[in-house]
């Protein structure tokens, strides 16, 4: 019978994630050393080595990768009965936990920053990252919901349209096309655009379009951020094609143009999406409903 205490699970599942000791030490603030006595004790528990160091990478076992699977699951059963404690205090005390695409952050903050005036106990986590990662974590089951653009398909998730999201195509103020009017997408042939990462919503979205037109475009520098493709387009290098929700400050100081370019802007959408399979708290089911009511209104779209 295995003896383990739940502090070791969590310290082991740390690490597995990481696969890394120091970075485990420093998500649960604990020293290194604590964090190895922690997971040495746990594998005399377990009686067989969980890690195997290899050079200066961390590696799980076979042992340690079936033992990290059930980890999860606990640590998932655990946050959910702690949410389902919460939600006996109702909305007085709560936890909700964000991922959002890196586009949608130029207006998450302002969503929640109304949603923390009106419930100023509930504890926000809100995490940015890239579709990829964000992907991960819903199958993960690691968040309470996320904010994106097109949902994946073949995910067991729910997915609800609060907003839409217009992707235009940004060029310097000084381009030869900046003053022409119903651009014919031909023409954008013999422009360089600097695009996002493959896997990026923005980079699907854009050549999912110029498919469907039969248009060939010259992708130029692939960019990781919405930022640099900003500046890269002020210096000159290329048009770009972000939404719309990114390029506010910059059209209010005339940093860049939106060219006129027929069969754009491409609309699509922002979704709040989490797993069908998700105990939704009760903070969580509020956060959800403030989107789908009042988003568009408080962003002024």
């Amino acid at each position: 019978m295995l003896h383990l205490t739940f502090r070791q699970l969590s310290v082991f599942e740390a690490v597995s994630r990481h696969l890394s000791y120091s970075r485990a030490a420093e998500e649960m603030h604990l020293t290194q050393p604590a964090v190895s006595m922690q997971i040495k004790q746990l594998e005399e528990n377990v009686g067989m080595p969980l890690f195997e160091q290899l050079g200066k990478k961390v590696y799980l076992t076979e042992a340690g990768r079936e033992l990290y699977h059930y980890s999860r699951t606990i640590a998932q059963q655990l946050a959910e009965a702690e949410t389902v404690l919460s939600d006996l205090k109702g909305l007085q005390r709560g936890r909700l936990k964000i991922s959002v695409a890196s586009t949608a952050n130029y207006f998450a903050p302002q969503l929640l920053a109304v949603f923390g005036q009106r419930f100023p106990t509930v504890t926000v986590s809100l995490d940015v990252t890239n579709r990829q990662a964000l992907l991960a974590q819903l199958a993960n089951n690691e968040m309470d919901m996320a904010i994106m653009g097109q949902p994946p398909e073949g995910l067991d998730l729910v997915a609800e349209s609060f907003m839409e999201n217009p992707l235009i195509v940004i060029a310097p103020v000084n381009h030869p096309l900046a003053a022409a009017k119903k651009i014919p997408l031909a023409r954008l042939q013999s422009e360089t655009f600097l695009v996002r990462e493959q896997g990026s919503g923005t980079r699907i979205a854009m050549e999912r379009f110029f498919n469907q037109h039969g248009i060939q475009f010259q992708a130029g520098m692939v960019m990781s951020s919405n930022e640099a493709i900003k500046q890269a387009v002020q210096a000159g290098l290329g048009l770009g094609i972000l939404s719309l929700h990114t390029i506010g400050l910059e059209l209010e100081t005339k940093r860049l143009k939106v060219l006129d370019v027929k069969g754009f802007p491409i609309m699509r959408h922002w979704y709040v999406v989490h797993r069908k399979d998700k105990r939704l708290s009760t903070v969580a089911q509020a956060f959800k409903g403030f989107l789908l009511t009042e988003a568009k209104q408080i962003l002024g779209q």
